[in-house]
């Protein structure tokens, strides 16, 4: 009954559509979760994602959750995680791409998951990297670990938004480095995002992650919320 008055005077919202959510729906409601553009891309050989790396960086498998279109359901939900501090649809999202993962054999060897990390000063501000939770329901689902100290982004950045692929390829470059790089020698490295557009950003930090000295027998895949 107190659950019932609670739920009346401040109801729980679908993060995609605004809709108010039943009691058994969890912050996507199911019509949002039948329509949202489900890529499927962690089934298919030389996907979408895979193709933006081709001749850049070395990628064993890559995968999106979702398609993003502009003032799609997708994006309401990345604006709702990133700037409306809904740091939980991080969770729902990497619940729903981690169960997806461990049924796959392609990701069934990942060691470690890392996220892209966000500049401290950023970091603090916003109060989160909304990649964190995301990263750790992925890495619960594969039984992998979860790292997030291992690589440090050294640059802040402005957002990226506004900008031209240019921009943003040239923005990302050096912008990271790595602390305890040891641990990496010989692990299949899942790197995940929120979104992928011109993939500069993943491509910085494979970089980084593939040139050091201990790590040349490494091994990484990619996957992400979204690709535009």
């Amino acid at each position: 009954m107190f659950k019932s008055l609670i739920n009346l005077f401040y109801p729980k919202i679908c993060y995609a559509c605004n809709n108010v959510l039943t009691d058994n729906e969890n912050g996507i409601c199911t019509v949002c979760r039948h329509e949202l553009p489900v890529t499927n891309y962690h089934l298919e050989d030389n996907n979408q994602v895979e193709k933006v790396f081709f001749g850049r960086i070395k990628i064993i498998h890559a995968t999106s959750l979702f398609w993003f279109q502009k003032k799609g359901m997708v994006q309401q939900l990345l604006h709702n995680l990133k700037y409306r501090g809904h740091e939980e649809i991080g969770k729902i999202l990497g619940q729903w791409l981690g169960y997806e993962l461990k049924n796959s054999s392609k990701f069934k060897d990942i060691d470690l998951v890392i996220p892209v990390p966000l500049h401290k000063s950023r970091q603090r501000k916003r109060g989160y990297n909304q990649v964190a939770k995301f990263a750790q329901e992925i890495a619960n689902q594969l039984d992998a670990l979860y790292v997030d100290y291992i690589l440090v982004k050294t640059i802040p950045t402005k957002t990226q938004v506004f900008k031209t692929r240019f921009s943003r390829w040239d923005d990302s470059k050096a912008m990271f480095n790595l602390k305890h790089s040891e641990e990496l020698k010989g692990k299949h490295i899942l790197l995940v995002d929120d979104i992928i557009t011109t993939g500069a950003t993943i491509e910085s930090c494979a970089n980084v992650l593939l040139n050091h000295k201990f790590n040349k027998d490494i091994k990484i895949s990619v996957a992400t919320m979204a690709i535009a």
